[in-house]
């Protein structure tokens, strides 16, 4: 299961990347696109009939629908005058036509259409709106309508009904647009899908996408993720290996690939596939991104040591990418190899100096290495990148434990606070009760540490929590807490001493000498001293 989940976030996060050039060139488009719906020319419409009152009606007739009443000579000679207008850009004598138009001959479809594109371009996107809402009562038949509506639906952030509304206009182009107005709609109407994550209806847009422009190579390519992203790899794969034939080089078709066979639970089919990728990529950063794959896949397989040659190798291929050495750097500090981690990281801050996260994380292998004022300058330095919400409380997290450690109680109480705050974790909650612990601050101890037990109850939580508790007088607590670590760590001579301490507290000596004298004998000194 963990390991589906990986590369779907993966085939996720590409995916998000073609919904992001689709959103680009939605928005670019949205100016450009009246002219390209302009273009197509307003076309011949049939008079709308009034529908029969349906039978089991409460005898309320239904509003009638209006009339198309034609264009007189003299009307479309306006209309013409106005088109141009719009064309060379005279916005304001454009719409001055088309009002006039529409004064004219309102139930009429063409001057609510011209005159819609041209509010729209004014960025009056009410008016634009109001407009083709006309149109579309005048034109039901059409797919203009409903596309510029959700044009503008998108633009206001409606997406819900920008979908709707795509989804509308592309059944109605089917009969009477060209395949580059087909193409647009159904281009719009994807990236409102992936933006829902709606994999299953994203697969039979893009699926009719690539019969528009079956030489696709990227929709081909799209429509394999989407698919995958659906639970549909299997089904994926033809296309996936069409597309390899056709163009050998992609490196992302391999990649998705190999993804798919992982998702299927293939691993080793899926390392197959990448090594066979390699020799036919053209260029060492495409072989790099196979390889960050292929540690990627060695790291799920728990071949952990190969998967850091594979990142190694990477970073050969391609000298310049920050992110191999950043990887190679967490794989080494995964297997404790924290001087190899340290070089990795200091490469990939040295190439992306900018990086908030490869500063923080290498501020937190200096942690490991005891090296607390460097760590704690490049977690100041990871604080003031821009870093995002986790790297913001990792960077806080080594600049706390950093401070804790050079005696800087206040600051790392600060720190570790703020951490805590943005990323509730048993380590920061340790560390942040053994900081206010070494200020005296007994009470706040005490509710941190039991925090850092209630998430995590390790040894040592419990440990220093039993000590808190002792320190706050809470003597019963105390007891509570440290006869369970006895119980499961009877070796624990420290819990023993502790454990004495409490029950002396609580006055009885007997129980009290008892667990001292268990401390004494498995070599605390301070339980000899207490027993004297």
């Amino acid at each position: 299961m963990t390991h589906t989940r990986s590369v779907l976030l993966a085939l996720t996060l590409a995916l998000a990347s073609q919904g992001a050039a689709q959103t680009m060139l939605e928005t670019a488009t949205t100016i450009g696109v009246q002219n390209t719906l302009q273009s197509i020319g307003t076309p011949s419409l049939p008079n709308v009939t009034v529908p029969k009152t349906g039978a089991g009606t409460t005898g309320v007739a239904a509003a009638p629908a209006p009339v198309v009443t034609p264009l007189t000579a003299d009307q479309q000679a306006l209309l013409a005058q106005a088109r141009a207008a719009y064309q060379a850009g005279n916005l304001a004598q454009a719409r001055r036509l088309y009002e006039q138009l529409v004064t004219q001959n309102y139930t009429n479809p063409a001057p609510h259409f011209g005159l819609a594109l041209t509010l729209f371009a004014q960025n009056d996107d009410r008016g634009a709106a109001f407009e083709l809402q006309q149109f579309m009562a005048l034109a039901p038949d059409r797919f203009e309508g409903p596309y510029n509506l959700g044009v503008i639906a998108s633009r206001a952030g409606r997406r819900d009904d920008a979908l709707k509304l795509y989804e509308q206009a592309a059944a109605l182009m089917k009969d009477q647009a060209g395949p580059a107005a087909q193409r647009q709609v159904l281009e719009a109407l994807a990236a409102e899908q992936t933006r829902k994550a709606d994999f299953t209806a994203l697969s039979a847009t893009l699926a009719a996408i690539a019969v528009i422009d079956p030489q696709d190579q990227d929709v081909q390519y799209r429509l394999a993720q989407a698919r995958t992203l659906s639970g549909q790899g299997a089904a994926a794969l033809p296309g996936v290996y069409a597309l390899l034939q056709a163009a050998p080089e992609r490196v992302d078709a391999a990649l998705l690939l190999a993804d798919i066979y992982v998702a299927q639970g293939l691993p080793d089919r899926a390392l197959r596939e990448l090594d066979a990728a390699a020799p036919r990529v053209k260029t060492g950063a495409d072989r790099a991104a196979l390889l960050l794959r292929k540690a990627s896949v060695l790291t799920q397989t728990g071949d952990t040591r190969a998967a850091v040659f594979a990142a190694q190798a990477a970073t050969r291929e391609d000298p310049k990418n920050a992110a191999a050495f950043a990887r190679e750097g967490e794989l080494r500090a995964a297997r404790n190899d924290r001087p190899g981690a340290l070089t990795a990281y200091l490469n990939a801050v040295k190439l992306d100096p900018q990086s908030a996260a490869y500063r923080a994380a290498l501020a937190g292998v200096r942690l490991t290495l005891n090296q607390d004022a460097q760590a704690q300058a490049d977690a100041a330095r990871a604080l003031t990148l821009r870093p995002d919400d986790a790297t913001l409380a990792r960077a806080l997290f080594v600049q706390g434990v950093a401070a804790y450690r050079q005696g800087q109680y206040a600051q790392a109480r600060a720190a570790l606070s703020s951490s805590q705050t943005r990323a509730p974790g048993a380590d920061t909650a340790l560390w942040l009760g053994l900081s206010a612990y070494a200020a005296k601050d007994y009470a706040a101890a005490a509710t941190a540490l039991a925090e850092s037990v209630k998430l995590d109850p390790t040894p040592t939580a419990r440990l220093n929590l039993g000590s808190a508790l002792l320190a706050t007088a809470r003597y019963a607590e105390a007891e509570a807490v440290l006869r369970g670590l006895v119980s499961e760590t009877p070796k624990n001579a420290e819990a023993w001493y502790l454990l004495g301490l409490a029950q002396r507290a609580q006055t009885r000596e007997s129980d009290a000498r008892t667990s001292l004298k268990t401390a004494a004998a498995l070599g605390n000194a301070r339980a000899q001293e207490a027993l004297k």
